[in-house]
């Protein structure tokens, strides 16, 4: 064994009691991106020092893995200014301007649609919010909103399953090479739809009557459509970028944002815009949730190296058995535990060398992980983010959605078997 036993178990007591600070943050008052950043830097410390490898093979193995949770940082920084630049400028108004019906139930089916396929553009956290901000100015009453809201979570997350770029976690899986954008947009489409729109369809039958929306109109910034264009079209244009060149996703968002950077220049220097040009944007994306990342992909690597996850892997192949059944179970632990650490866990436990590309196991890893967190409030960024925005509580969420949800999981889960 290259670790000693005292850092093995030190590694493993310093990850345990850091993710439980994590999941219960709330009620202790903590950051868990602050947590999850000296968690982390503690793991590799018991690393280093329990390793029996020379101090410049653990320096490599350190660098192998800081430099692919770069590329995965990088991009999320990239989509996050670009979606920031589009809403600075009120591109964004160009979707608002669909959702006019004061039908509750047609409201309920035009807020999944758009919600279900701008995830797929955006990411589920970025149109979570979106959404919800849109709402809010629809529907002013919080009683009303909250069931739209809590559907909003389930078609973000089921939206965002079935591209690279629409969860973090199929992001991660993309970047490191476990899915490509074609197979999984094909395999994963229609179990994220029955996913999304089972739990739609049960509450297109409960909910009734008719909305107050308000008549409040935003005003666009100048070149607001020219930005939505770019920075929507950068974000699409990014697995494009993949395929032709072959380089990682990142530079293909560097490349988009460089390009909208210098468009909103030649826009605004004139008028001195400051607010809706690149340095006053960049402060206003959500650097705690990238820190996050960067703290909690950092332990689930310390658990890698120290070859807790092969373990773990091995111990799993022998009782369940069950490729299936592993990522079942995956989708539904993911409600309860972030599915980031979750899926970076599984990537490291099963090797692309006995697993490769497009395998059918990261399809449906990819499929539980990006609809399972919706089980439960928790059990999702955007869930979270919902939580925090709309101020529901843990059991409203459970009582009206875990259910249906888990019926729409499991029944996606069968159609991914299918196709």
């Amino acid at each position: 064994m290259l670790l000693a036993s005292s850092a093995f178990f030190a590694i493993l007591a310093i990850f345990t009691i850091g993710y439980l600070a994590i999941i219960f943050e709330h009620s202790l008052k903590l950051n868990k991106s602050g947590v999850a950043l000296g968690v982390a830097a503690l793991c590799w410390s018991a690393y280093f020092m329990g390793s029996s490898l020379p101090l410049s093979e653990n320096m490599t193995i350190l660098g192998h893995h800081v430099a692919d949770i770069a590329q995965i940082l990088f991009f999320l920084m990239g989509a996050m200014t670009l979606v920031e630049m589009v809403d600075s400028h009120k591109g964004f108004v160009l979707v608002t301007r669909l959702i006019r019906t004061s039908s509750m139930k047609k409201l309920l089916w035009v807020i999944s649609i758009i919600t279900f396929f701008l995830s797929a553009i955006l990411d589920n956290l970025t149109t979570t919010i979106l959404m919800i901000s849109l709402l809010r100015k629809i529907i002013p009453s919080a009683k009303e909103r909250a069931m739209f809201c809590c559907i909003v979570v389930v078609m973000a997350n089921a939206g965002g399953a079935w591209t690279p770029i629409g969860d973090v976690t199929t992001t991660m899986l993309w970047i490191n090479g476990q899915i490509s954008s074609l197979a999984i947009m094909k395999s994963l489409f229609v179990p994220s739809l029955i996913s999304a729109f089972l739990p739609l369809l049960y509450f297109t039958y409960k909910i009734r009557g008719k909305c107050t929306q308000t008549k409040e109109k935003e005003i666009p910034e100048p070149g607001s459509t020219l930005v939505f264009a770019i920075g929507v079209g950068g974000l699409v244009f990014v697995p494009i970028f993949k395929a032709i060149t072959g380089l990682p996703p990142f530079m293909g968002i560097l490349l988009a944002l460089g390009v909208l950077w210098v468009v909103t220049d030649l826009l605004h220097h004139k008028d001195k815009r400051e607010h809706l040009q690149v340095p006053s944007i960049l402060s206003r994306i959500d650097t705690s949730s990238i820190l996050f990342f960067l703290g909690i992909l950092l332990c689930v690597d310390s658990l890698q190296a120290s070859g807790m996850l092969n373990i773990v892997a091995q111990w799993l192949s022998r009782e369940v058995q069950s490729l299936p059944l592993i990522a079942t179970f995956l989708g539904l632990f993911s409600a309860v535990i972030d599915n980031v650490p979750l899926v970076a866990a599984t990537m490291g436990m099963y090797p692309l060398t006995e697993y490769p590309m497009d395998h059918s196991f990261w399809h449906l890893i990819a499929y539980a992980a990006g609809t399972g967190g919706s089980l439960l409030i928790i059990g999702s960024s955007s869930g979270v983010a919902m939580m925090g925005l709309e101020k529901m509580t843990f059991f409203y969420y459970m009582k009206k959605m875990t259910l249906p949800v888990l019926v729409g999981y499991l029944a996606g889960m069968g159609a991914c078997l299918l196709f």
